[in-house]
């Protein structure tokens, strides 16, 4: 007779249902898309849901209110300074667009000679920072001692200004002067992909150059040059620097400097909070209706494997076209550059560097071995965004990989936080910072974390975009054999994706720490008296208008940046900065 012994079940039976199933979602990838989601909310989500909240509360009780709407948008100076920043915008992003255009197919369609020096041009404009071009214009074109008014008046012998930088027109213009190259990038690269064979068949039945491009080509890069467009005028109603460097003297008012205003003692952050919601909204629109504007028709060259670009002859006029081109780029690099640098070597700025005994290394010896504040500045500027472009950058590369290796659901919601702060102003964005972090419990107004967190945020959508398309090129075939070999997904990542788009994260990395560098419009916000960058400072120094200690300290703004940006074009490739991806 056979005994029947029951052995016990394992343990692992005992377990409920689905236990296992929940436990795969413990992998550390998975773990890793919940923290990124945390922090994506922690930089995104919280400061401008906050800015929300607080435009409705009541200062010191916490109370639902509409007053802070009322007292944003219930005087005529208020409602003024939106209507001129509105104005500024389209004047502006009108005007770099006749700057733009006509350079980006000049380069890109035609015979011009100097495309060489175009490109430098264009590249200078780009990295100069705006609101230094702005003290190189006052010291070209004020009323009274810019160095074009005395040559007029000592040509002439006219008493009058022939050109006044404190002025609308002049504001725009400078404005217009450094956004160009956004339009030009957009314009060129567009006009790079299209075929020469509808010009050709323009020319056959009868076109002119000029008027084939007018009716083919340019209706082609439309959607480029429309991009590009509000693009800068984007931008311009959510600049800071230019406006309060200029236009403040002018009694110019926009929304940028009536927002410092509100920040002034006593700080009124909640209806600092409300005036900021239009330019969010008009962000928001304006996106959307591109959106459908150009969803209406469509933009499409179709060519088979023969069509290619042909270049057009411009004959007697290639030296006119090339004129042009350089009267842009002087007036957009090299003079601003040139009168700064004389400037920054001189007693007196208004005398000339050949006035005798006006010559004078002071000004930067001044700054290095004497200033209180100049060389933390230049330390805060550095680690600042250096720590803002590696935080940016590694959150930029797992989410571009989540996304587009789609291994979560809803991972293209990442994406989406990703790219959020590109419809945020960055002005917007550091009055959401301030107002979700700056009260205790945290408390971090005028610490550096505050300027770092609120850098990487802000620039976060060009690493996102930069890696996205880096992470796109590289097949997921190499990716599936180390996971086949054994290797998690973080050590794939580590070591097969990431050296394989080195090349590209590190080109993405210099241009957020060169972008972040220069940024003022959000550390003027956050900064504290210790922790003041070198855009902050320049501002100060130009309020205490001493133009010589100034231009000195731009010019060592200009030699970092020039140094980091030669550095990118050594590792990184010459176009690293022009490049769109």
């Amino acid at each position: 007779m056979t005994e029947t012994v029951t052995l016990p079940k394992p343990a692992i039976e005992a377990r409920p249902p689905g236990v296992l199933t929940r436990l795969r979602y413990l992998e550390p990838s998975n773990l890793l898309w919940l923290l990124l989601v945390l922090i994506l909310l922690f930089l995104v989500a919280v400061p401008i849901g906050k800015l929300l909240v607080v435009s409705f509360e009541q200062q010191g009780t916490g109370a639902f209110t509409l007053s802070n709407y009322a007292t944003a948008y219930g005087r005529v100076r208020y409602l003024e300074a939106l209507g001129n920043s509105l104005i500024l915008g389209t004047s502006s992003a009108l005007l770099a667009a006749v700057f733009a255009v006509p350079m980006a197919w000049a380069v890109s369609r035609t015979d011009m000679p100097g495309k060489g020096l175009t490109w430098a041009a264009v590249m200078g404009a780009f990295i100069m920072p705006p609101y230094l071009g702005a003290v190189g214009w006052i010291l070209l074109a004020g009323p009274n001692s810019g160095f074009i008014n005395q040559a007029w008046r000592w040509v002439t012998g006219a008493e009058g200004a022939l050109v006044n930088v404190y002025s609308f027109p002049g504001l725009a213009l400078v404005i217009a002067l450094h956004s160009f190259p956004l339009i030009f990038i957009f314009v060129k690269s567009a006009l790079d992909l299209i075929s020469s064979e509808m010009e050709d068949a323009a020319n056959i039945l009868g076109a002119g150059t000029m008027t084939a491009t007018r009716r083919v080509t340019l209706p082609l890069v439309w959607p480029a040059i429309l991009g590009g467009t509000i693009v800068v005028f984007l931008e311009t109603i959510a600049l800071f620097g230019t406006p309060a460097i200029i236009g403040i003297p002018a009694r110019i008012n926009v929304v940028t400097t009536q927002l410092w205003q509100f920040f002034e003692y006593p700080v009124r952050v909640e209806v600092a909070a409300a005036y900021a919601m239009p330019l969010l909204l008009i962000t928001v629109g304006i996106i959307l209706a591109q959106k459908l504007l150009l969803a209406r028709k469509g933009y499409v060259s179709q060519t088979g494997k023969g069509g290619e670009r042909r270049i057009i002859r411009l004959g007697v006029w290639r030296w006119p076209v090339f004129a042009y081109c350089a009267i842009v780029g002087s007036m957009a690099v090299v003079m601003p550059v040139a009168v700064l640098l004389q400037s920054s070597f001189a007693k007196a700025w208004g005398r000339g560097l050949l006035a005798p005994g006006n010559f004078t290394f002071d000004n930067y010896t001044y700054l290095l071995f004497r200033h209180e504040m100049a060389l933390s500045s230049i330390w805060n500027t550095l680690w600042y965004s250096a720590t803002a472009a590696t935080a940016a950058v590694l959150i930029a590369v797992l989410v571009a990989y989540i996304v587009t290796r789609k291994l979560v659901p809803f991972g293209s919601a990442l994406g989406f936080l990703a790219m959020a702060p590109f419809v945020i102003p960055g002005i917007v964005m550091a009055i959401g910072f301030y107002a979700a972090y700056a009260a205790p419990p945290l408390a971090l107004y005028g610490t550096a974390l505050i300027i770092i967190l609120a850098f990487t945020a802000r620039f976060l959508p060009i690493a996102f975009a930069n890696a996205s398309a880096a992470v796109r090129s590289v097949h997921p075939e190499m990716e599936e054999a180390s996971r086949i070999l054994g290797g998690g997904r973080l050590m794939t990542v580590a070591r097969i994706t990431a050296p394989l788009i080195r090349r590209s994260l590190l080109g993405g990395w210099l241009i957020v720490f060169i972008v972040a560098s220069r940024e003022l419009s959000s550390a003027v916000f956050l900064v504290g008296p210790r922790t003041r960058t070198m855009a902050v400072l320049l501002y100060d120094l130009s309020e205490a208008g001493n133009f010589e200690v100034l231009s000195a300290f731009g010019g060592l703004l200009l030699a970092i940046t020039l140094i980091l940006v030669g550095i990118g074009m050594k590792l990184a490739g010459r176009d690293f900065m022009l490049r769109r991806n």
